[in-house]
């Protein structure tokens, strides 16, 4: 009994292993015609594994013949789908020729469905007094069986020594670790499949025929999966399931009641079937994963591409604008003699609309810098409260001509800060200030700083248009611009805020706004280290 075990469970440990890495290959890409010749190559070993097994078993001589014709019909299919492998390895696509559709497959299915039939063996001759079979009669097609597999088995070598010869030196080892296996393969059942039972009447290792197929099973599988550099994460996965497998096969060896047998088989096909969706679900996870980081990368690289022509074109746009606003200036300036007073009101519009495009210009210009990180920051001593006082003083003039009181108020303390002086008023305070007044229809706009241990906080407060939830989302992003600001600010270019966060965490602070809603106002806070 021990002895039947062992034996069984050579044969259990090899259809596991030969199921996880059919399984493994097929999932991992499944529209390789190479991966589902191996997939398939993987069943039909099972299959003969299973039933070459059973046919050294004690049974009715008439069930035995029927085993030993299911074994040559999976041995004319076996001899097939390893020379397709061999034809079709390592492409993933390939267009079968005439003979091969109209000539090879007929063939293979005719031979094999007469190998189910009296035409291949005809009946039992004899058999052991343990009920093993050891004769049976063959019948008239048996021959042309051995000449079609034959053929089959020697062509797919051949193919394999051809492109091997004719494979460049990086594509060269796939193929040698597939001959390597074949090889392997053969010398084992040669010595233990016709040397040991023929010269030395020893059909011992008989039953064991399916552990000989296993190094070409292994040593194709790996070249298969060795050029696509098959994540280590599907091969830990694959590697527990064959284990779990195995472990819960060799329960199979000690059970003696038929009825443990059958349920600890069942728990074995179980885990198999359950190692296989695993399988099948963590490479779909690795497909996904490696997918999105495709995905992030050609993104990235795009707006690498975008970010690049967009400085070229802000530069080209900045430098006709340049020029646009110098000779507007000129001419309204009286540079080139006296004007007619409309010409000269055109000239004033024209220089106005002008700088506003340099300073949109700029902005994306500034944008796009920082967004690189190559610009730089000044490092200086300077009064923050002086800086605000300045700004409100100079934006004065706008806010009355809106009919807005603009206001502004700071607590006892210091506010001196080191950093950018000149970044911080023209593109923070002044920024916040200039967008208070420009989005606040009536009412007030004030500018407030205090000071806590360490920190100053700024405080930009309107009694404008608010900030919906949907337009806070877009706030401080690169030319993020919400649909209640347009409304109100048609020229808004959406990046005069992601250019002040971005300075104001260059300097370690922070900035962020609040709005109870839309019509109800808004405020932007800055805190910066003192």
């Amino acid at each position: 009994m021990i002895e039947f075990n062992l034996d069984l469970l050579a044969v259990g440990i090899t259809v596991a292993g030969t199921g996880v890495l059919g399984f493994t290959i097929l999932f991992s890409e499944k529209a390789s015609i190479t991966n589902r010749t191996f997939f398939a190559f993987s069943i039909i070993t099972m299959l003969w594994s299973i039933a070459n097994y059973l046919q050294y078993q004690p049974s009715d001589p008439e069930a035995g013949l029927w085993i030993v014709r299911i074994i040559i019909f999976l041995g004319a299919w076996h001899a097939f789908s390893f020379f397709q492998l061999c034809y079709v390895f390592p492409r993933a696509n390939v267009a079968f020729p005439a003979w091969y559709r109209f000539a090879a497959i007929p063939a293979v299915i005719l031979i094999s469905a007469a190998t189910l039939t009296p035409l291949a063996l005809k009946e039992v001759t004899s058999v052991s007094p343990n009920g093993v079979i050891t004769s049976i009669s063959n019948g008239p097609i048996m021959p042309l069986f051995g000449v079609i597999v034959s053929l089959l088995i020697i062509s797919g070598i051949l193919l394999l020594i051809r492109k091997a010869y004719r494979a460049t030196p990086s594509d060269r080892l796939p193929i040698v670790l597939i001959g390597t296996g074949t090889l392997i393969t053969f010398i084992f059942i040669l010595i233990f499949n016709l040397i040991l039972p023929a010269a030395f009447d020893n059909p011992r290792f008989l039953p064991l025929s399916a552990v000989f197929i296993f190094p070409f099973i292994a040593f194709t599988a790996y070249a298969i999966l060795r050029h696509k550099l098959f994540n280590i994460k599907v091969t830990a996965v694959s590697t527990l399931v064959f284990v779990l497998a195995i472990g819960v096969f060799a329960e199979i060896i000690f059970s003696t009641d038929a009825l443990i047998l059958l349920f600890r088989s069942s728990i074995f096909l179980l885990v198999l079937a359950a190692g296989v969706l695993l399988i099948r679900a963590v490479i779909r996870e690795v497909e996904q994963r490696e997918l999105i980081e495709k995905q992030e990368r050609e993104l990235h690289i795009i707006n690498a591409q975008q970010e690049s022509l967009l400085h070229f074109i802000s530069h080209e746009v900045k430098g006709y604008l340049t020029k646009n606003q110098a000779a507007f200036a000129s001419i309204t300036e009286g540079d080139y003699g006296a004007l007619p007073q409309s010409l000269k009101r055109v000239a004033a519009l024209a220089l106005a609309d002008t700088r506003k495009g340099v300073e949109t210009v700029m902005s994306i210009l500034e944008a796009s810098d920082m967004k690189s990180g190559s610009v730089t920051y000044a490092r200086e001593e300077f009064d923050l409260r002086e800086l605000a006082e300045q700004v409100v003083r100079d934006l004065s003039e706008s806010a009355r001509e809106r009919n807005l009181a603009l206001t502004f108020s700071a607590k006892k303390g210091s506010y001196v800060m080191r950093g950018d002086k000149e970044k911080l008023q023209k593109h923070v305070v002044r920024n916040l200030v200039d967008n208070a007044i420009r989005y606040t229809l009536s009412g007030s706009v004030k500018v407030a700083l205090e000071r806590d241990t360490g920190t100053i906080r700024l405080t930009v407060s309107d009694t404008g248009v608010g900030i919906t939830p949907e337009d806070m989302a877009q706030l401080f992003t690169q030319g993020g611009r919400g649909k209640e600001s347009t409304k109100v600010n048609v020229h808004s270019t959406g990046y005069g805020l992601f250019i002040a966060k971005s300075i104001v965490e260059a300097h370690k602070g922070r900035i962020w706004a609040e709005s109870e809603g839309k019509g109800k106002g808004s405020r932007f806070i800055v805190e910066l280290p003192a």
